[in-house]
């Protein structure tokens, strides 16, 4: 019998798994490097390289082969860590470096290191690191002869000619680690990296984190009583961060630390080391300024190269600050309406173009992926003095790796899954095998533009629905800053469809404070996060039904994960006339237990009316009235959060006993903010379905 949707959705990691992904071309052009597992089932992610010329893979490190390895619950806490930052679902080679000529590559399994040759015979070994097990994030050297490592907090060089390991920077404190991420980068800046070698492989660029002012919070899992609760440092809304510096550290250990008003500037968004020098960029508290620095490595010393400043908040863009080969500096700014790219002082894009990041820089060529319909993201490519040209289809979600005129690139649009394709500069394309499974439909979703706003929305009906059959409506957003869900890009919307088929006409709209629309649209939510994105979510419904008679507005749910699941308990809480049941998945409720980089930069320091207007434990206190019913809800929580702890959906819950308002609480023991767990993720898409067919009468 065939695996059911919900089994297969859990099965496949929401169909990533066999996608190949994680490119790195040879700066001569002749072949890739990529990670991949063997099928579409198989969480084992492999690292695999294809030839240019002939579009011929070859395997080159394959996990189960290696032979006395742990398993990866016994991975080190800070990789664990590392991996639910960046949503990493799979298993195995998950990610790996090379050094300059992509001859070698490091990565780790289950927290040891291995190195395996890239060219020839591919020579997998385990690196000798004197016994050292729990190893996170080891990065190769550009000339192939030195691994760097974090281990236990410290720093450590490993040399591949001696085979000699050294710890060149150790921890001064309890509290203290060198070479990692501070959690409001790594959950927030999209910083995921705390070391950078020099591009001649001589020094490196290191980040001390120190955590102690940070407070402590405790993560318990109450099915197992006989477990102490793993303690984690949370920088709460209003509560000290970490302290971060940097040092370039040589190679006989000697330190130069990096000098800038980290009083002032206390945020390090993005570090790196280009063949001008190391690079920084360090925003304040507020979030109203990136302030790009340029370090003299010897000295330590910064200069200031740009200041960029907003009344509400600077975004930090991925991909810039960056340099091209003559030194001058690639940058983003908003103006125009519009994110533009910037390289000196010249606007090298217009108001028609959204750009969404830098991916890559040749020369004086820059790479960079861009919107001028937000549904859609293209890779450009632009030189100053001449126009952007589009390197990828311009409908379509694209990303691009590039280097020595041959360009790896992966795609996907409503008609197919991702998958890649390798370029050569005589224009031969080779497909780049992939191994997802199929889902066995099509999403079909019609994509709209509702209303003043031109809300961007993906309406989803029933196949087999039959016109003048009233149906019952499900709202499916993320409905918040940062992500989207309307995009042609058929994987968005999988889990939609299925919910269609069910019996649900379902909508999914993109709201204000969302991407891809610029820069007010963006700060639209500026001191409230509730009202907006509730508005929208009501406004695209209304304009829904009006092109749709046969949705039911009487029978209206919503369900969402994350801010998704914020915004359907706010929707069921705060309009109980236009909502009538939700499902809440890691809800935040009070604002004030959120991270400080993503909530202040929305709301301000705490104690102000913008936390009062966005929480929902206020209104889940207020009891029903004949004016305000109550409406079902639906509470879902890992108690395992550790970036939307539990406390949110406990303090939601007895503020809804308090004031009599029935409602169901549904705690995952074991379980993160997201859902890697087979079974749980199965059978929680079913009991989604069943609560809506009862509370809607479906």
């Amino acid at each position: 019998m065939a695996d059911s949707f919900p089994r297969l959705h859990a099965r496949t990691r929401r169909f990533t798994l066999g996608v190949p992904r994680g490119f790195t071309v040879a700066p001569d052009g002749s072949r890739a490097v990529f990670l991949r597992s063997r099928s579409g089932t198989d969480p084992v992610t492999c690292l695999w390289s294809v030839d240019a010329a002939t579009g011929a893979e070859r395997l080159l490190v394959d996990p189960a082969s290696v032979p006395g390895l742990p398993g990866e619950e016994d991975l080190p806490a800070a990789e664990r860590a590392r991996r639910e930052r960046v949503r990493e679902q799979a298993g195995g080679v998950v990610g790996y470096t090379t050094d300059a000529a992509v001859t070698r590559a490091v990565f780790a399994l289950s927290g040891r290191p291995f190195t395996v040759a890239l060219t020839g015979e591919p020579d997998v070994r385990p690196l000798d690191v004197g016994g050292i097990e729990a190893v996170v994030d080891p990065r190769i050297d550009p000339n192939g002869t030195r691994v760097a490592f974090v281990a236990a907090g410290a720093l450590h060089l490993h040399d591949l000619t001696t085979g000699t390991t050294t710890a060149v920077l150790t921890p001064d404190g309890d509290d203290v680690s060198w070479g990692l991420p501070d959690f409001a980068a790594a959950e927030e800046m999209d910083r995921h990296r705390g070391f950078w070698w020099s591009p001649d492989g001589g020094a490196l660029l290191v980040a001390r984190v120190d955590e102690s002012p940070v407070a402590r919070w405790h993560i318990a899992d109450p099915a197992h009583p006989d477990r102490v609760p793993t303690t984690v440092r949370y920088p709460a809304a209003g509560t000290p961060n970490a302290r971060v510096g940097l040092v370039v550290v040589a190679l006989d250990g000697s330190r130069t630390p990096v000098t800038w008003d980290d009083e002032t500037y206390e945020y390090l968004a993005t570090a790196g080391w280009d063949a001008h020098g190391p690079l920084l960029s360090v925003q304040p508290r507020d979030q109203r300024e990136v302030r790009t620095l340029a370090v003299d490595p010897a000295t330590g010393r910064t200069t200031t190269l740009h200041s960029q400043t907003d009344p509400v908040w600077v975004e930090n863009v991925p991909g810039v600050p960056a340099r091209t080969a003559s030194g001058a500096l690639v940058r983003a700014e908003d103006s125009g309406g519009a994110r533009r790219l910037v390289v000196g002082d010249a606007y090298l894009t217009g108001p028609e173009l959204q750009v969404r990041g830098v991916v890559g820089i040749d020369g004086e060529t820059v790479l960079f992926r861009a919107s001028t319909e937000p549904t859609s993201v293209a890779v450009w490519s632009v030189t100053p003095g001449s126009e952007p040209v589009a390197v990828t289809p311009t409908t379509g979600v694209h990303a691009v790796t590039a280097a020595g005129g041959t360009t790896v690139r992966v795609s996907q649009d409503l008609a197919t899954a991702p998958h890649a394709v390798l370029v050569t500069a005589a224009g031969a394309e080779h497909p780049v095998a992939g191994h997802a499974v199929d889902p066995g439909f099509d999403p079909a979703p019609v994509l709209h533009s509702f209303g003043e706003r031109e809300l961007r929305t993906a309406v989803f009906l029933p196949s087999g629905h039959v016109p003048g059959t009233r149906l019952p409506v499900l709202l499916d957003p993320y409905g918040g800053p940062h992500s989207q869900r309307v995009l042609q890009a058929r994987n968005a919307h999988l889990t939609s469809r299925w919910f269609a088929e069910q019996g649900f006409a379902v909508l999914v709209t993109d709201g204000r404070g969302s991407p891809g629309r610029g820069p007010e649209f963006d700060r639209a939510i500026h001191g409230d996060l509730a009202g907006p994105v509730l508005e929208d979510q009501i406004a695209a419904l209304h304009a829904a039904a009006e092109a749709y008679p046969d949705l039911d507005l009487g029978r209206v749910g919503i369900r969402g994960w994350s801010f998704g699941g914020y915004l359907s308990a706010l929707a069921v809480l705060r309009r109980p006339d236009v909502f009538h049941a939700g499902i809440a998945g890691a809800p935040v409720t009070d604002w004030t237990l959120y991270d400080t980089h993503y909530t202040e930069r929305y709301l301000g320091m705490p104690g102000g009316e913008p936390y009062t207007r966005s929480s929902i434990i206020d209104d889940a206190a207020t009891p029903p009235t004949a004016d305000r019913p109550h409406r079902p809800l639906m509470v879902v929580h890992g108690l395992a959060d550790d970036n939307v702890v539990a406390a949110h959906t406990l303090r939601l819950s007895s503020a809804l006993l308090a004031a009599g308002r029935a409602h169901q609480v549904l705690p995952l023991s074991g379980v993160t903010h997201m859902t890697p767990q087979e079974v749980v993720a199965e059978n929680l898409l079913l009991l989604q379905v069943g609560f809506l067919r009862d509370a809607l009468g479906a």
